[in-house]
């Protein structure tokens, strides 16, 4: 019951094209940027030991002169999909390779060559660390010195105005090889759709999944409808999970830069900004505080759409009715995030091998999808 595929490229009449999707979907690398070696090494991550052994073998390749008795891994503990441990020698983590191991599954969730030249492409364009190689289960980088933030950094106007030129710069970035580009936001849905669970243990949860399966089924098939008639959608390389651990913050030099590029991809620039306003959230709790300073939100979105032009401050001067589309499609879209990781937590709770609430979390982006829908709704484009 997924929604249809997108047109072929345009100017071409006729039927609907997988291939033509596809490329016009392709994110094109730059002529020039480094080749990323691949390594024929899987790394165990269940038993220490096995870990350790299989970071060494990725260390040989990409830090030769380390010696292995003196390597110090350190385990990263942010993250909710897949495991992160940095290596590093002697005391100060002045040179620190990362080395990210997928988690169980998660090739059901995330393109993986996608996500190499999302990573790739943000490289070449001075926003995103050094990508080092990939494995076989997993990929090397760069660490980047800063904090990672929550959600109370992000509201700080000196963090916040970063954020928002740093997604317009992001955004600015041209990586379609002349291709009109198309969101695959939808039929990332539809996918995930045909993927969750069919009902849980418990009673009270599964009756409840039930009751609300058909009006999960509705909105995708009148969604992508709904959504392309707002005005002026605009189609940009995303990020598309800008939650507040994968926004590093470096105080002496004054900057931030985005990780985890495992969603980056074409899609409408009013879902990158929807989605980050909602990850303001104590996610550990399962608890959901929706962003409702719109002081805040439309101080993000002017300062946006001054950056946004060249990917750089330019002065522009933006004018008020620019904010409240933005601001209304910005809304809009941020129901859509709810909806998509809604989808994304229940397919988790049936694969992760990660300890965490997958089944709570699902059922608080879907509450507060089904609760702030109407208030979205309500909102009206001004003439």
């Amino acid at each position: 019951s997924a929604p249809a595929l997108p047109r072929g490229r345009p100017g071409t009449e006729g039927s609907t094209s997988l291939s033509a999707w596809a490329m016009a979907n392709y994110i094109h690398v730059p002529p020039g940027s480094p080749e990323v070696p691949k390594l024929n090494v899987t790394v165990q991550d269940q038993e220490e030991q096995r870990c350790r052994e299989g970071a060494l073998s990725l260390l040989q390749h990409l830090r030769p002169h380390w010696d292995p008795q003196e390597v110090t891994l350190q385990l990263f503990t942010d993250g909710i999909t897949n495991k992160l441990i940095g290596c590093y020698v002697g005391n100060t983590m002045e040179d620190v390779v990362l080395v990210r191991i997928y988690g169980n599954k998660t090739e059901l969730l995330v393109d993986r060559d996608e996500e190499v030249k999302s990573f790739r492409v943000l490289q070449a364009h001075g926003c995103a660390p050094q990508l080092y190689c990939t494995f076989n289960n997993g990929l090397c980088y760069e660490f980047i010195q800063g904090e990672a933030l929550d959600p109370k950094h992000v509201c700080n106007p000196a963090i916040f105005r970063l954020i928002a030129r740093q997604l317009a710069k992001i955004h600015a970035i041209h990586a379609h090889n002349g291709w009109i580009p198309k969101s695959n936001l939808w039929l990332k849905m539809g996918k995930y759709f045909s993927l969750i669970p069919t009902g849980f243990a418990d009673e009270d949860i599964n009756k409840s999944f039930i009751s609300r399966i058909t009006n999960y089924r509705q909105y995708l098939l009148t969604s992508e409808c709904e959504f392309s008639s707002l005005i002026g959608l605009q189609l940009v390389i995303s990020h598309n999970d800008l939650l507040c651990k994968n926004i590093i913050y470096n105080e002496k030099e004054g900057d931030v830069q985005f990780i985890d590029y495992e969603y980056s991809g074409y899609n409408y620039l009013a879902y990158d900004i929807g989605n980050h306003f909602n990850e303001f959230a104590e996610m550990i709790l399962l608890k959901y505080f929706f962003f409702k300073d719109v002081e805040l939100k439309i101080h993000f979105m002017a300062l946006y759409l001054e950056t946004l032009p060249e990917g750089k401050q330019v002065g522009k001067e933006v004018t008020e009715k620019e904010v409240e589309i933005l601001y209304i499609q910005v809304n809009q879209f941020a129901l859509a995030s709810h909806f998509f990781w809604g989808l994304w937590a229940l397919i988790q709770a049936k694969y992760s091998t990660i300890e965490f609430d997958f089944l709570g979390y699902a059922i608080v982006r879907f509450n507060q999808y089904f609760k702030m829908k109407p208030e979205v709704t309500a909102l009206k484009v001004p003439e």
